[in-house]
């Protein structure tokens, strides 16, 4: 019989009304069994349970290239590390990183106010967390920070959470780093990474996190780079723009459950890859801000498209133009001849226009050229039978705009007959 049933039984009030004599005393031996079962299963349970966390082993001892600093608020645990001039990264020298033109960088981020940010006090940012969301109970234990000091130099520095009961002491050590900078630059931190270090700041009763303007590259890469990539996370980056390969790496699934398994046995090893992976992120970071700064000489011609799409969003057309015409020097082909005919348009050059999209439609038969097309055939060279024939073919539009530029070009043809 179920204990859980049987205690409840014993412990009912007919059994109490019907307790007497040698039926109380059998029921009392029953109880007395019955809790002894009880006892036996829980300590067969404690015996199986995972073992009790015990607290990491003394970082001077340690595998992992940390310092230990104590401060007001806990103990900082900090790596430091000193890159040279001539570090890069594949392609890209990572000091390259502090000429990037900030008038090209606020085009592509679509942001007027990095033009006024001095990149060469930029602060590149990065994260390790406890988990894959963003819950009031996940942590920053990894906190990863780049800039260049007075020399030129990039320094590097992490920041490990070894307590949880230290993360008052790295987020005051993130925050400090935040005052002393004048642009923030992460990958994918503007709808994660800050947001969490917010956060822990409110969960900690500390001040707000200095705001700064924020550079997000993952939203510049997207923009630059697709549609020929089909991962858009960094190391795929590294790759396929910057032309490095780190090498073995950990994926970020594993991430929160090392860091767990850190903080149950202490076991230094399980965090030595996650180290080196927040390392090369912070450092890829300086690399990419490098190219996106002065990108003509080093994109893939593909790529020169999305940068002249890109400046055309941003009404940079004269740029656009410029970036358009050297993608087709250099053999973009037919999307090139699109996003020219479309920055020709802005421009109010239709004759260019109707020319790139007439060339561009031979091979890629796009709804959204057709439109275009049949919008210079019906107003620009007033042949509404040519509209009208690239209407019937779809133009993307929704059907009641479909609808009424048919039957303006219908109206327009019964006139000319």
């Amino acid at each position: 019989m179920d204990l859980k049933r049987r205690l409840g039984e014993l412990g009912s009030p007919h059994a109490r009304s019907s307790a007497h004599g040698a039926a109380a005393s059998s029921a009392s031996r029953e109880r007395s069994e019955v809790l002894a079962e009880l006892r036996e299963k829980m300590a067969a349970l404690m015996a199986q349970a995972p073992p009790v966390p015990r607290p990491p082993s003394d970082p001077s001892a340690g595998l992992l290239p940390f310092v230990a600093e104590s401060l007001p608020r806990g103990q900082l645990y900090r790596r430091s590390v000193t890159l040279a001039s001539s570090h890069h990264v594949g392609r890209m020298p990572v000091d390259a990183a502090r000429s990037a033109q900030a008038e090209l960088i606020s085009l592509l981020s679509l942001d007027a106010g990095l033009a006024r940010c001095d990149l060469g006090r930029a602060l590149f940012l990065d994260t390790e967390t406890s988990g894959l969301g963003a819950g009031a109970g996940v942590l920053a234990f990894l906190v990863g920070l780049a800039w260049f000091d007075a020399d030129g130099r990039m320094q590097l520095e992490q920041l490990l959470l070894r307590r949880p009961s230290d993360e008052p002491a790295l987020i005051e050590r993130v925050a400090e780093r935040l005052e002393a900078c004048d642009v923030i630059v992460t990958f994918n931190g503007k709808s994660f990474d800050l947001p969490l270090l917010g956060t822990r700041a409110v969960m900690n009763r500390l001040p707000a996190l200095p705001a700064r303007p924020h550079l997000d590259l993952l939203h510049v890469a997207r923009r630059l780079h697709r549609p020929r990539l089909q991962s858009f996370r960094l190391s795929a980056l590294e790759s396929e723009v910057l032309g490095f390969v780190r090498g073995p790496d950990i994926e970020g699934g594993e991430v929160p459950a090392r860091y767990a398994h850190f903080l149950r046995t202490g076991d230094e090893e399980a965090l030595l890859a996650v180290v080196e992976h927040n390392a090369w992120d912070v450092v890829s970071m300086a690399a990419l801000l490098g190219l996106y700064g002065e990108p003509m000489g080093l994109l893939a011609a593909d790529d020169l498209v999305g940068l002249a799409r890109t400046l055309k969003r941003a009404r940079a057309l004269d740029r656009a133009a410029e970036v358009a015409n050297v993608a087709i020097e250099r053999g973009a082909g037919s999307h090139a001849l699109k996003v020219r005919g479309a920055i020709a348009k802005a421009r109010g050059d239709r004759a260019l226009a109707l020319a790139d999209f007439e060339a561009s439609l031979e091979d890629i038969d796009e709804p959204d050229v057709r439109l275009e097309l049949a919008k210079l055939y019906e107003h620009y060279v007033k042949e509404p039978l040519r509209a009208l024939s690239l209407v019937e073919q779809g133009t993307g539009e929704p059907e009641p705009a479909l609808a009424k530029r048919k039957s303006r070009l219908e109206a327009k043809l019964r006139a000319k007959s």
